[in-house]
């Protein structure tokens, strides 16, 4: 896994661009702790490519943001592009027992049966679609699932190790299950934000996941979690790198989705139960995120196994 600094300016960490050459598959496994390569302390940063930490015991520290976190056992931290990474010591990791996965967006590939599907209907997109956030998400792997958890990403590691044959269809069915996994833990998108210590988030959030099928205005929002539309328009783009529009407008588009795959509904009734009591809107909005229209959409996806 090769990549590219981009010097810092004057207010913002180095960024790390990950650029896989020509037939390179756009996934790389490293380990966290005692394995791996520790060499003198590392500068805060952020990488434009998303990825998870996983940690199976406790020991270490974690800098995110401008906190430091000390690793307990079945942490994930979820590391969306633009996630800082706070300036690392030699020894910070001496004692974690932990991988991480890294990939890009067409690691999983337009033509992977169902990944395609799986990774952009989950709700909100949270885990890695948070624009400029500062800090990374962290969940917790229940107990009984964090033997299962360790082994895939060593059977993960160990494809991408040893490239037996069938090597690239392993390494992607292993990612897509590691990427559900994360979904579904990442599921209360409310309950991770207050737990993450983002009050005014998870509002805004619950707000928008109980009135997005209505019409929905910024002010009505600013409204519901009691600040001025133009406090609540700065703070929700500082702190994910959208806007409440744009939040809303994604929570329409992952059932939009969803009622595209799994229904047979006209693409008009979809509109009207997402959001869009005109039928011209809604797929003039769909087109111009997705790069075609509903209908097209729906027809590649189920041609992709979705």
């Amino acid at each position: 896994m090769r990549t590219r600094r981009t010097a810092p300016n004057a207010d913002q960490p180095a960024t790390y661009t990950w650029r896989p050459a020509p037939g390179e598959l756009a996934v790389a496994v490293t380990p966290l702790g005692h394995d791996a390569d520790i060499n003198g302390a590392h500068e805060a940063h952020a990488h434009d490519f998303p990825g998870i930490a996983y940690f199976g015991a406790p020991g270490g520290i974690v800098r995110t943001g401008k906190r430091a976190r000390h690793v307990e056992a079945g942490d994930l931290f979820v590391i969306a592009p633009g996630d800082v990474m706070g300036r690392a010591d030699s020894d910070d990791l001496l004692d974690a027992h932990g991988w991480g996965v890294f990939f890009t967006a067409d690691a999983l590939g337009p033509d992977t049966p169902g990944a395609h599907l799986a990774w952009r209907t989950h709700p909100l997109l949270f885990p890695f679609v948070r624009g400029g956030a500062v800090d990374a998400l962290r969940l917790k792997v229940p107990p009984e699932r964090r033997d299962e958890w360790s082994s895939r990403i060593k059977a993960l590691n160990d494809e991408l190790q040893h490239r037996r044959e069938g090597y690239r269809e392993a390494v992607s069915a292993h990612l897509v299950l590691l990427l559900v996994g994360v979904s579904r833990l990442a599921a209360d998108v409310v309950g991770d934000l207050r737990e993450n210590a983002e009050p005014l988030l998870a509002e805004v959030f619950d707000v928008i996941e109980r009135r997005y099928p209505e019409p929905l205005s910024l002010r009505e929002v600013a409204a519901a979690v009691s600040i001025s539309p133009g406090h609540l328009t700065s703070t929700v783009r500082r702190r994910t790198g959208r806007t409440v529009q744009e939040w809303i407008t994604e929570r329409r588009m992952v059932q939009a989705r969803r009622l595209l795959a799994v229904t047979d509904l006209p693409v008009g009734d979809i509109g009207r139960q997402t959001g869009f009591p005109d039928a011209g809107y809604f797929a003039r909005t769909f087109g111009r995120l997705h790069g075609m229209s509903p209908t097209s959409w729906r027809r590649s996806n189920h041609l992709n196994g979705g």
